[in-house]
């Protein structure tokens, strides 16, 4: 099969399947608006992608078009609805990145109990201030909201269980079987959460934009911590904000409602400027460990589609 990556990809894995007699189509600067034409001059029976979005323009073009594998978790760069009404798969890799992502959350957690930012910044410009840094909370005996109990958020309970947190998660949708033997409380409904847990993370598929806003802030307790390594467009930023300057609440974030694309070199945006917003780069899923985890199922996907048409782990079916 000719196979379109159009996306970062491990090279180890572009060469298994050349090896399983697929053909190979690599370019990972392709984005929205190049795709289209790209897969119409190839013809691709198969695209690859991890945050380039697919088009509806990207799926009418060509003709040969029968899978989009989306080298992750969430599918919601893809068309999906115009996919089914075209007869193409979508398939995406659930839980190949959970490990890397709850790693990443956690470590924001850390990172903003111990102000290492602020930290490594005084230290990298000369100066010494152990006084205003030796005032953190600690972890242990601190309650732990986990909004989502999907594949990020129990590992991300385990970890935080390990440091003598207390958990308490919402999540409408869950299957308690999967939470068994967990010391997990499960919250009436968000607010509640919001308002007993000294600092939350969020772990759910793209939703309702702006959906934690200024009701969900005001019920925040003083100076709690606010993690968000699932989808910008969640969190209505300018709340946010206003949160952090009249509340004290301190902030993590990955993601972002206005991302500068992967090769943009500078980011303008009025959350740069928070102290007390701690930011990184879209990296919850950028482990070497993650993206092999994510390659190697992916080629599995397509293996298996070729030998039996049969399509892993497909969301619009």
């Amino acid at each position: 099969m000719k196979i379109l990556i159009a996306d970062k990809f491990p090279k180890q894995w572009m060469e298994v399947l050349k090896a399983n007699k697929h053909e190979i189509i690599f370019d990972a600067a392709l984005d929205e608006n190049t795709l289209p034409a790209a897969q119409q001059k190839e013809n691709a029976q198969v695209i690859i992608v991890r945050s380039t979005k697919v088009n509806a323009a990207a799926l009418d073009a060509g003709g040969a078009l029968k899978l989009v594998i989306r080298a992750g978790a969430g599918f919601d760069t893809i068309d999906v609805g115009h996919a089914k009404e075209k007869g193409i798969a979508v398939c995406n890799c659930p839980g190949t990145n959970s490990i890397a992502v709850a790693e990443l959350a956690i470590g924001l957690l850390l990172a903003l109990d111990r102000r290492i930012a602020d930290n490594v910044a005084d230290f990298r410009s000369g100066k010494w201030n152990k006084t205003e840094y030796s005032k953190a909370k600690g972890l242990y005996g601190r309650r732990l909201g986990i909004i989502g109990l999907g594949n990020i958020g129990r590992e991300v309970a385990k970890r935080a269980a390990a440091f003598g947190m207390k958990i308490m998660a919402f999540d409408p949708f869950l299957n308690k079987d999967l939470i068994k033997g967990m010391e997990i409380t499960m919250a009436e409904d968000i607010l509640e959460l919001a308002a007993v847990c000294d600092a939350i993370t969020v772990h759910t598929p793209a939703g309702e934009k702006n959906f934690y806003s200024t009701k969900f802030f005001d019920a925040m307790k003083e100076g709690a911590y606010f993690i968000n390594t699932s989808r910008g467009s969640l969190v209505d930023e300018p709340a946010l904000i206003k949160a952090v300057r009249t509340k004290g609440i301190r902030a993590a974030l990955d993601v972002y409602q206005n991302e500068p694309k992967a090769d943009a070199k500078e980011f303008l945006d009025e959350m740069t400027k928070e102290t007390a917003i701690y930011g990184t780069h879209h990296i919850g899923a950028s482990t070497e460990q993650a993206q092999d985890a994510v390659a190697e199922l992916a080629v599995k996907i397509i293996d298996t589609y070729a030998g039996d048409g049969k399509f892993l782990h497909q969301v619009n079916k």
